[in-house]
């Protein structure tokens, strides 16, 4: 059984039939592109089609566990149960405009560890599939209907390390851009990482007009293996040169994720050498409030006027510059600490239960 998203697969299910493959396209915009439900969608198809594809094709690979609505601005974090039992989120961001973003997951906890990230002090379980990844979308857009909105940007920013799952997210990417399936602009795709350099590349030169971000968080070595253990493998030498290679202009800039840390990432020779390690980088920089979580209390969020001030002094060097604040920070922490608790009692199930199936 082919998957839902391959297209061709799918016609040649039914014999590329030319009514058949109309049909199968105005059902695909009913449930991928206007966010109407599957079954809804399935009354595009004859009878003896949507019988088949209701036998053959899981529509949700995830269940919508809970929803939390931020009370303070438009933020809704969405938590997903897998069908092994284990916890992701997604956050819809709504701008005032209208505009819509969706922060999707890639992977079920991350590899990366990083000390500031609930998912990071999680552990890695495991990949996401495409389906599931694609889900995160389905099912927020089927949410943001009833709201007369549909998801405008989609970026790979929450749970778990895009790269360290390459197959799938590209995978991802290439339906998500499909005119055939969701038909989102691929300058509506933002795709973060740590870090990696061999898949950056790839990345770049297979999606040139998909929009990339570093999480940098410190423009020096030490500081930032300290804040990020996977750094210890990639020095800042060599990610300063995957940046030189990639298809970056003025229109299309790598985004620079930087946690403002008290007296750690916020001076003035931090800046100075942020400045250094961009020189000749397209670049927009996003100075990030940090939101303290659970097992990281030596770590302290700057002012706002550090903040403020620290981006003054990149904006002068001439790099355009987002000071964030935080969306829905009411019900940011409360989620992850639950997240992180269930996912790790059920991950430490799971090897066990899998270490008494090999012995």
């Amino acid at each position: 059984m082919p998957p839902w998203y391959d297209v061709n697969a799918w016609n040649a299910r039914f014999g590329n039939d030319s009514q058949t493959v109309h049909s199968l396209r105005r059902f695909r915009t009913r449930w991928l592109k206007q966010g109407r439900s599957f079954e809804e969608a399935l009354a595009e198809l004859s009878p003896e089609v949507a019988s088949d594809l209701k036998a053959e094709i899981e529509p949700h690979p995830l269940q919508l566990a809970e929803r939390h609505d931020s009370q303070v601005d438009g933020a809704t974090k969405l938590i997903f149960r897998t069908d092994d039992g284990l916890l992701i989120e997604s956050v819809l961001l709504r701008a005032g405009t209208g505009r819509t973003s969706l922060c999707i997951s890639s992977q079920v906890g991350c590899a990366a560890a990083c000390r500031f990230c609930a998912t990071g002090q999680m552990g890695i379980a495991r990949n996401l599939s495409t389906a599931q990844i694609l889900d995160q979308v389905v099912q927020a857009n089927q949410l943001l209907r009833d709201e007369d909105r549909r998801v405008r940007n989609i970026v790979f920013m929450g749970m778990g390390e895009p790269l360290h799952n390459p197959a799938n997210v590209t995978t991802a990417i290439t339906a998500l851009s499909s005119p055939l399936l969701f038909d989102y602009s691929p300058q509506r795709l933002l795709v973060s990482t740590v870090g990696i350099p061999e898949e950056m590349v790839r990345l770049d030169d297979q999606f040139p007009q998909v929009n990339l971000a570093l999480s940098l968080h410190s423009a020096d070595q030490d500081e930032r293996q300290e804040l990020i253990p996977l750094a210890k493998s990639v020095p800042l030498s060599r990610l300063r040169e995957t940046l030189l290679k990639l298809k970056l202009s003025a229109k299309r800039r790598i985004m620079i994720e930087y946690l403002m840390l008290a007296e750690r990432t916020d001076r003035d020779s931090d800046a100075e050498k942020l400045i250094a390690f961009l020189k000749n980088i397209p670049a927009h920089i996003n100075l990030i409030p940090y939101n303290s979580i659970d097992g990281a209390d030596h770590l302290t969020g700057s002012t706002q006027a550090s903040r403020e001030r620290f981006g003054h002094r990149l904006k002068e060097a001439g790099f355009p510059v987002t000071i964030r604040y935080s969306l829905g920070a009411d019900i940011a922490a409360a989620c992850g600490q639950l997240i992180q608790r269930e996912n790790r009692e059920i991950a430490r199930q799971l090897r066990t239960s899998h270490a008494a199936a090999d012995s």
